[in-house]
Parts: C-alpha cells; structure tokens; sequence
C-alpha cells in the first residue's frame, strides 16, 4: 500500500491517477480548489481519501495541506504535483498579472508542495515526486511562451532537485504527456486579449490543433502505477509517442545551432 499526495485531484490527470490508486488499495490525499469535487471519492473510498481543499499558489496551506495528510497517514510514498493550467496567447499579449498567476501555480504551486513534504520524505528516507511537465516542458510553441517558460523552470528546478535528494533515497521523476483529452486547453484554459496582428500565427496554430487527435487519458492510469512500483524510475518519461520526433527535432535543431556558432563561440 502506498500513500499519495495529489495536487489537482478534481479532473484530468489528477482524478483519473488518484482513482487508479485508490482501486488498486492505495490510500490518497487529494486536493482541489473546490473540496466538492472530491465527494465521489470519499463516498467510493472512505478512510483510504482524505479530500482536502488547497490553492498550491498558497504557500502556508500548501504546508498545512501536506502536513495533515503525512500525520493522517502516517507516511507518504508519492507526491504528484499535477495542479496547473495553461496560459493561451501571444508574449506581447500577456498581462503582468496573468504571467505571475501562470507561474504562480505551474511553477511556484510545485515549489511549495516538494518544500513542504521532503522533510517527511527525508525522514523515513524514500519517497517519489512526480513533476508533471510537459511536451512544453521541451519544446516552445507560439501562443505558449509563458506556458512553456513555467514547465521549463520547472523542468531545471526538478533536475537539480533529484540530484539534491537522490542521497535521502527519494525519486524525481518528469511527467511530460503529448496531447491527450484532458480540458488542459478548455474549461481550464486561460486567454490573453489577442492582437489582429497576431492573428495568421493563432490561425496557423488552430490548424494544427485541429489535426491532432488526442489520446484518451485514462490509458495513463497503468503506465504511472508501474512507474511508481519501479525501483530506479527515470528522471524523465514522456506519456505516449507523440512527443519523441518533436522533441528529437527540437533537440538536434538546438545542437546544429549551437555548432554553428561554434567558431563565433570560441572568439568569446
């Protein structure tokens, strides 16, 4: 039996994971902006959820959060920082408010949660965080940039962390899932004003959108069981296929630009 601490717990990722540990025995803290969203769980789950409510942009109920479900339970073995959204449109668009809020929850909401329960962790001495990233997370997109600019902070903040923690027998592992049929880019979704400027480049991005069909979610339940049960699970692991040729792309892009600058590089 394993103990889980699950941000973002009311839909997507979030519910469909903590529905599969719970059906397989698991016991799951699960947290939401609105607690009545968890009620199915505790009805289907009793004592094994404890539903709490939690803003991870708020650092001091992140910490209380955390705390109350290490002490119910006594322990915790995986902690899933899932809670985030998605920032739609143009770098120029972008409030000042509406780029603090998107780094507020993608970036500084999983801050808040691995502060608050290594301490735990590093006390019984195991434990596996799951960042979940991106495709974004790798790759830039227009209409993303401070979508993109969140999962790459956390991307660095996270591979840093597991060679902090790697010594207490704690894992890190990068979630990045490709395009599935969450409503990361529906109800979810946050837009900017947008510019008529701007419009061939969101007209050029919805063409594509379009094209892509998206994976059912559900079909990740198993692979993030079997990853937790691992016993040296991988730093990264992509969710589906779709993200190997862009990402394989986008890095041998980097490395022919980087060497072409070489002999400019080596004058500096």
């Amino acid at each position: 039996m394993k103990t889980w601490f699950i941000t973002g717990a009311s839909r997507g990722f979030g519910r469909i994971w903590a529905e599969a540990a719970l059906d397989r025995g698991d016991r799951v803290a699960a947290t939401a902006r609105d607690p009545k969203t968890l009620r199915p769980l505790l009805d289907a789950h009793g004592d094994n959820v404890l539903p709490m409510q939690l803003d991870v942009t708020d650092r001091t109920a992140v910490t209380a959060a955390v705390r109350q479900a290490a002490e119910t339970f006594g322990r915790l073995d995986v902690v899933v920082n899932n809670a985030g959204y998605g920032l739609f449109g143009m770098i120029e668009e972008t409030t000042e408010e509406q780029a603090r809020a998107q780094l507020d929850t993608n970036l500084f909401g999983p801050l808040w949660v691995t502060q608050a329960a290594l301490p735990y962790l590093r006390a019984q001495g195991s434990g596996h965080i799951l960042q979940v990233s991106s495709l974004g997370g790798l790759a830039a997109f227009p209409t993303l940039g401070l979508y993109n600019a969140s999962k790459w902070a956390l991307e660095g903040m996270s591979e840093a962390l597991a060679q902090e923690v790697a010594p207490f027998g704690i894992h890190v592992t990068l979630v990045e899932p490709g395009p599935y049929g969450t409503d990361w880019s529906g109800a979810s979704a946050v837009h900017t004003d947008p510019l008529p400027a701007y419009e061939p480049v969101r007209a050029a991005r919805r063409a594509g959108a379009s094209a892509r069909t998206p994976q059912d979610p559900r079909s990740t339940a198993a692979v993030v069981l079997e990853l937790v049960d691992t016993d040296t699970p991988p730093l990264r692991l992509f969710l589906g296929t779709y993200p190997y040729p862009i990402v394989e792309a986008a890095y041998r892009k980097r490395l022919d630009t980087w060497n072409e600058g070489r002999q400019l590089a080596s004058r500096a």
